[in-house]
């Protein structure tokens, strides 16, 4: 925006840019503007940097003065040149008359030369009196220039200010005077160089006081500041340039030492300030985002943004954009403000710096609160317990499926992203674990659901041929009817439901090979659940005292050996109890459990 300024600064003075804007919006930022081409974009639908027409933005707008003649009504006087002879006409200022008044709606009123109207202040408001104008321009502007044409003599000493928080606080713009170090402490006519090119100055440029009525006093805001030309990469420029209220104060009149005159009442009468035109020149602040500027709903003056942004100056990404952070459009590139990719799974999002860096400045938006059972920083993946449909886009509200894992036969519920694949436990197969696996039947224990299928059953030791002859004197003590009583619980050091797999005969042994699913007493050596060796005699397997076959689930009771082979095994033999398992003997057994804890055995 600033490159064309100065461009336009250079071939237009400030006295023709002012005598240019004269007659108001001339390129008014209200009037309609054709919707096609829109100035934002190029002929392809790519974005480029676009700004509000420049207009007067005093015009037609109220200003607040400190002072203004005719109440009550009083006389002054107009000083004229002849020659080297001067005159004085006079007339009356009166705020009830119309045709006598001079209120400050005139200073921003349509100037025409041919019928000057003039806002003008009291009589003799002189030093250390101020007389100040305040004009609200209703939003951010990027002022190019203010301007002043006086119906009187120039003041001797005034100031411009400005204000970028709607007259809460005020920083100077320009300083005039013919007595600068004495009047606003400032050297007269400072260098501007880059380290102050953001301060006012103070200037006498306005002190020759011809002509008494119709001169300028016109302040650019950017002439003579170093990084004008480079105005797009100085945001120092960018703020100096910027306001939402300019005020003018005027500090000192020009008196020509009249006042000493004999006639000092006339002299008096002589002397006001009166401006026939307020002007100030710039642009709608919309920062490179917007090519108009327009009234809210509330009547307030905001940008037309474009480039995705929003705000009255188009100075922040609107909602969903922040996958780069909001940059001011230049020549070279319009910055536009970037939806965040998050595959449709999410409303809101926001922008991370650290990973816009990581990304070599491509994608900082993280995405916030993914819907439809994703995650991740783009809502691309599956969240725990889902695994994608690889037939459907990640983009599909039902590209993720439950993975609906076995809650026994799984060690987890978390399956495989792609697959849909849940860990199953040792035995258990299915995408969902809800199966054994070949060679493998279901067991009634949650901890191991799928056991081992027996491979070959020992049946030639339960052939009644090799049954030994003297069994029954060898099995005398295991003869009688079976039952489950508290007084064998007490007297047996183990109590176990087993699950026989298979059998192996070794020498004098046989070795059993059982999952024992439940312990209700240990014994000595710590009996624990899982698959362990079981031990009994040939003779006591022979004589069936303990009857035994595998593939079958029974309640082992029986005492500690001596022989016992390691931790890892339990010895049976023709005193233990070994009976088929009942499921109502659970109950039971964990009554006697009970019991023993309480030292009942």
């Amino acid at each position: 925006m600033i490159r064309g300024w100065v461009t336009w600064l250079s071939m237009v003075s400030i006295t023709g840019m002012v005598n240019g804007a004269r007659g108001g919006y001339g390129m008014s930022m209200f009037t309609a503007q054709s919707s096609t081409p829109d100035p934002c974009y190029d002929e392809n639908g790519n974005p480029r940097r676009c700004i509000p027409d420049f207009v007067n933005s005093a015009f037609g707008k109220d200003v607040r003065v400190s002072s203004t003649c005719g109440s009550p009504a009083s006389r002054y006087c107009v000083v004229t040149e002849k020659g080297e002879e001067r005159s004085r006409d006079c007339n009356i200022c009166d705020a009830s008359d119309p045709k006598k008044s001079h209120p400050p709606a005139y200073l921003t009123d349509l100037n025409n030369p041919h019928n000057l109207t003039c806002w003008q202040s009291e009589n003799y408001v002189q030093y250390p009196q101020n007389l100040t104008l305040t004009l609200s321009l209703g939003k951010k502007f990027e002022v190019t220039y203010v301007s002043l044409q006086f119906c009187s003599p120039r003041p001797e000493s005034m100031a411009i200010f400005k204000s970028m928080d709607y007259g809460k606080t005020w920083v100077p713009f320009q300083f005039y005077s013919a007595q600068c170090k004495k009047m606003f402490n400032k050297p007269s006519k400072a260098a501007i160089t880059k380290q102050n090119e953001q301060e006012a100055i103070c200037t006498d440029s306005h002190t020759d006081m011809q002509p008494l009525t119709g001169g300028l006093i016109a302040f650019s805001t950017l002439d003579g500041r170093p990084s004008a030309h480079d105005f797009d990469n100085s945001p120092v420029l960018q703020d100096w340039v910027t306001a939402t209220d300019i005020k003018v104060t005027f500090n000192r009149l020009h008196t020509f030492g009249d006042e000493n005159e004999d006639d000092s009442e006339l002299a008096r009468d002589s002397y006001f300030y009166a401006v026939s035109d307020l002007q100030v020149g710039g642009r709608c602040k919309c920062n490179g985002h917007a090519s108009k500027c327009v009234k809210d709903r509330e009547g307030n003056l905001v940008c037309e943004c474009k480039h995705n942004t929003a705000g009255p100056e188009c100075d922040r990404c609107k909602p969903f954009h922040y996958d780069r952070p909001w940059q001011r459009a230049t020549t070279r590139e319009a910055n536009e403000c970037v939806a965040c990719h998050c595959n449709l799974h999410a409303r809101r999002c926001r922008f991370n710096m650290e990973l816009y860096k990581l990304s070599g400045r491509r994608s900082g938006g993280v995405c916030l609160n993914c819907r439809h059972n994703t995650a991740g920083r783009h809502c691309h993946y599956c969240k725990e317990g889902y695994y994608r449909d690889m037939t459907k886009a990640i983009s599909h509200r039902r590209a993720c499926k439950a993975c609906d894992c076995h809650p026994v036969g799984a060690a987890g519920k978390t399956c495989n992203q792609t697959t849909g694949q849940c860990p199953c436990k040792d035995g258990v197969t299915g995408i969902t674990c809800n199966r054994c696996a070949k060679g493998y039947q279901q067991s009634r224990s949650p901890i191991a659901p799928c056991i081992k299928i027996p491979v070959a059953a020992p049946t030639a030791t339960y052939s009644s041929s090799e049954e030994p002859s003297d069994c029954d004197s060898h099995c005398k003590t295991s003869k009688g009817k079976m039952k489950v009583t508290m007084k064998k619980y007490c007297k047996k050091d183990f109590a176990v439901q087993i699950h026989v797999l298979k059998g192996d005969k070794a020498g004098e042994w046989w070795k059993f090979t059982i999952n024992i699913i439940s312990v209700y007493k240990q014994g000595g050596h710590r009996i624990r659940r899982g698959d362990q060796l079981l031990w009994v005699r040939a003779k006591d397997v022979a004589c069936k005292c303990p009857k035994i076959k595998p593939g079958r689930k029974y309640l082992l009771m029986g005492s500690d050996d001596d022989e016992s082979r390691g931790q890892s095994s339990v010895v049976a033999d023709k005193s233990s109890l070994l009976v088929p398992w009942k499921d109502l003997w659970a109950r039971r057994l964990r009554k006697f459990q009970q019991r023993d804890k309480r030292g009942k055995c």
